[in-house]
C-alpha cells in the first residue's frame, strides 16, 4: 500500500528489499504464525504472507524466522534511523540558517531571494519525486532534497519573521518539536493504533486536503487575493489546524514504518527511507505551524 504522492505517502520500504506495509504487526499470541507477516503481499491486509525480510542474508536467524531480536550485520536498527534522520534534518537546518543570513529579505532583495527560494523548492520537489519512485534509497537524493528544502525554508522563515511576526519562527520550531514528542509518546503508549482504518482515513483526508489547497491556489492565481480564503482568517486557522493534525497522523505512520523495519529485519540502507519520510513530515508540520501562527499573530 504505497501512494505515488511523495508528500502524502508512507515513503515505505522498497519492494525489492521487502515491504512490511502500513500495519505489519509483531508476532503475538493468537496472531499469525511466527515467521509470517500478514502485510507483505500485494494486499497489505492479507494473512499468511511470509516475512518480507526473511531472505536478507545479513539478518540474524531469529529475525529471518520472524521473531524480533537485537539486529546485527546489515540489518536496520533504531540507531541507524536516528543517525540518518539527524543527518537529513541537520542538512535542512544548516542550509536554512545559511539562507536566512545569505539571502536577505529587505525590500531591495526580496524579489531575488523569493525567486531563489521558489527555485530551490521546485528542485527539492523534483528530487523528492525521483526518490519516491526509486526502488532503493539514494542518500545523495535525500540529502540533496534536504539541502534545497532548507534554502526554501530559510527564506520563507526570514520573510515571515521580518514582515509578519517577529519571533514566530522560534514558536513554529518549538511547536513542531512538541507535536513530534507528543505523537511519539502517544504511539509508544499505544494511544495511537496504526491499523487499516486509521491508514485509510488519513490517506483520504490528506488527499481531500491537498485537492482543496490546489483549488484555492488556482483561484488565487486567476482571481487574485487569497482565492477561496482557505489560508487566511478563520478558515485559514481551521485549515492550519487540520494540516498540523494530518502531519501528526503521518508521523504515526512513519513511526510504524520504522518499527516494522526493525522488527522484520529490513536492510540497513532502508534507514535512509525512514529518515526521508520523517524529514518530509516534519517539514510539512513546520510549514503548517508557521502559517497558523502567522495568521494568529499577523494583521489578518
Amino acid at each position: 500500500m504505497r501512494s505515488s504522492n511523495p508528500v502524502f505517502s508512507r515513503r515505505g520500504f522498497s519492494r525489492d528489499n521487502g515491504y512490511a506495509g502500513f500495519n505489519a504487526q509483531q508476532p503475538q499470541a493468537g496472531g499469525p504464525a511466527v515467521g509470517t507477516n500478514p502485510y507483505a503481499t500485494g494486499n497489505p491486509y492479507a494473512e499468511g504472507a511470509t516475512n518480507p525480510y526473511a531472505t536478507n542474508p545479513y539478518a540474524p536467524q531469529d529475525v529471518q524466522a520472524g521473531a524480533p531480536q537485537q539486529a546485527r550485520g546489515n540489518v536496520m536498527t533504531i540507531d541507524d534511523v536516528v543517525s540518518r534522520t539527524a543527518m537529513t534534518l541537520g542538512t535542512v537546518v544548516l542550509t536554512a540558517v545559511l539562507s536566512w543570513f545569505l539571502l536577505p529579505v529587505d525590500p531591495a532583495n526580496l524579489g531575488k531571494s523569493y525567486g531563489i527560494a521558489i527555485g530551490a523548492a521546485l528542485v527539492a520537489l523534483v528530487l523528492a519525486l525521483v526518490q519516491s519512485f526509486k526502488r532503493k534509497a539514494s542518500p545523495a537524493l535525500i540529502l540533496g532534497y534536504a539541502a534545497f528544502e532548507g534554502v526554501f525554508l530559510g527564506v520563507i522563515s526570514a520573510a515571515v519573521s521580518t514582515y509578519i511576526a517577529d519571533g514566530v519562527v522560534v514558536q513554529a520550531v518549538l511547536g513542531t518539536m512538541a507535536v513530534f514528542a507528543g505523537v511519539l509518546i502517544a504511539y509508544k503508549m499505544g494511544w495511537i493504533r496504526v491499523n487499516r482504518r486509521f491508514t485509510g482515513f488519513v490517506m483520504a483526508a490528506a488527499m481531500g486536503f491537498m485537492l482543496l489547497m490546489v483549488v484555492n491556489l488556482l483561484f488565487s492565481v486567476f482571481a487574485g487575493g487569497d482565492g477561496l480564503g482557505f489560508r487566511s482568517g478563520g478558515l485559514g486557522i481551521l485549515f492550519g489546524v487540520i494540516g498540523i493534525i494530518l502531519g501528526a497522523c503521518f508521523l504515526a505512520l512513519d513511526f510504524k514504518q520504522v518499527e516494522d523495519g526493525v522488527t522484520y529485519g529490513a536492510p540497513r540502507e532502508e534507514a535512509w527511507l525512514a529518515a526521508f519520510g520523517l524529514t518530509m513530515t516534519l517539514v510539512w508540520i513546520y510549514l503548517e505551524m508557521l502559517r497558523l501562527l502567522s495568521i494568529l499573530q499577523g494583521d489578518d
